[in-house]
């Protein structure tokens, strides 16, 4: 398998009903060897930050056997808003 950004945005908008969701390769030379996402969802409603990227490892379970570095933040739709203003 192939991961790509738009594969992991495509999971993770499907698999957590994300409202949005970047990605971007940070490997040198964007060989798909790590990434960087924001995650979107109300699914992290009252959820601790460890639950929360609980999920987005278990969504990209297949992915993260490929990936050699992986970073994440994750924001309810509350959360996003308020990121967006400052």
């Amino acid at each position: 398998m192939s991961v790509t950004a738009d594969h992991i945005r495509d999971r993770l908008t499907a698999g957590l009903a994300a409202v949005h969701v970047e990605v971007e390769d940070t490997s040198p030379n964007r060989c798909a060897a790590s990434f960087k996402v924001l995650v979107v969802s109300s699914q992290f409603e009252g959820k601790p930050l460890l639950q929360r990227h609980r999920m987005v490892n278990t969504c990209l379970a297949e992915e993260l056997k490929e990936i050699h570095a992986f970073e994440q933040k994750t924001l309810t739709p509350e959360q996003w808003e308020k990121h967006k203003s400052q």
